[in-house]
């Protein structure tokens, strides 16, 4: 029986396009990791253009805060899961198209098992080691990365790890950034970002998805694309058509050690633990919970305080600093008594 592409007659109209790319986009299979900022935009245009198996790989659940960039959850939807709510919602726009759900943390120990069932990896991600280990999880199962990222006003696409002619592999994110200190550098929530550009970066992570699958045009591949919001200006930074990493193991995940807002609130009123804010200054001066206050990058100096016997708890805006900097420390003195405030400030104030 013939298939009906009629949904899809405008792609297939295209110069170069046929039934025969339409073909390979259904029997394409795509793992989106990250149903955020980039994640919802590329999902959209992805099922919309019918690919046939698209996985959605997220444990967060909607926030009020993530409405004004993930533009496919509404304030109904504040409270469920990510992963789970865009499934549903996508299985509305294509009926089509499998759409399989992870409602779990990428981590080590499952990485493996659930990018071994896809031929691409969108990373959609907003935070350096799964970014780092999403990467690496690919490199050693050749698989393609299509890689998107945000801050404030500028946005960056690239695609990592594409099989040359002559069997070497492109490069990858460990060549363009080696390692990446995530404790002193704010994600969104914490530095902003305009909401337009999540859409704007995660549509250019669907064209590249949709480019490899159909062998259309040139990929982003051995070079990132650079995009100013504020002037509408782009640029390319090539890094060379073959990767210098060799990448044979992945980066064990560590336990973040948090605490909940219930435990941080019982702990300070039984005064069993210390507050500790990690951010800058400015926001330090805007708003705070108490405690004492040191930037990240001032963690060093300030270890002696950080492993004395009481318990700290230390916070952010969102949780993602303060964990990576109870990392830290704690991969320096594995017996310190520190925890990161889960969810950061969002929360605290969320609870209240």
């Amino acid at each position: 029986m013939k298939t009906d592409f009629s949904r899809y007659s405008c792609q297939i109209a295209l110069p170069g396009f046929s039934e025969t790319s339409q073909r390979l986009l259904q029997r394409a299979k795509v793992l989106i990791v990250g149903a955020g900022g980039l994640g919802c935009p590329a999902a959209q245009y992805l099922t919309a253009a019918g690919v046939g198996t698209i996985g959605i790989a997220d444990f967060d659940t909607v926030s009020v805060g993530n409405l004004h960039r993930q533009i496919l959850y509404t304030l109904e939807d504040v409270g469920q899961k990510k992963a789970l709510l865009a499934c549903k919602k996508l299985q509305q726009q294509n009926p089509d198209v499998e759409l399989v759900p992870h409602d779990v943390k990428i981590t080590s120990t499952n990485v493996m098992d659930i990018i071994s069932g896809y031929d691409v990896v969108v990373d959609g991600t907003d935070n350096f080691d799964t970014r780092y280990l999403i990467n690496d999880a690919c490199v050693i199962t050749g698989k393609p990365v299509v890689y998107g990222a945000i801050y404030q006003f500028e946005g960056q696409a690239a695609v990592w790890n594409i099989l040359n002619y002559d069997g070497s592999r492109s490069p990858n994110y460990r060549d363009m950034f080696p390692q990446v200190n995530s404790a002193q550098i704010p994600n969104c929530a914490e530095g902003g970002v305009i909401p337009t550009l999540a859409g704007m970066i995660g549509c250019i992570q669907a064209n590249e998805v949709i480019k490899y699958i159909t062998k259309t045009g040139e990929l982003l591949a051995g070079k990132v694309m650079v995009f100013d919001a504020l002037t509408l200006q782009s640029h390319i930074i090539k890094i060379g058509k073959v990767t210098n990493t060799n990448i044979i193991s992945l980066p064990q995940t560590v336990d973040a050690h948090t605490l909940s807002v219930a435990e941080v609130k019982k702990g300070l009123a039984d005064n069993s633990l210390e507050l500790v804010d990690i951010r800058r200054d400015q926001e330090r001066d805007e708003i705070d919970i108490g405690g004492i206050h040191f930037e990240a990058d001032e963690i060093d100096e300030n270890m002696a305080y950080l492993t004395n016997p009481k318990v700290k708890v230390l916070y952010c805006s969102s949780g993602k600093r303060s964990a990576a900097a109870v990392k830290q420390i704690r991969q320096k003195s594995p017996e310190a008594k520190v925890f990161s405030l889960e969810g950061g400030l969002k929360a605290w104030f969320e609870a209240v």
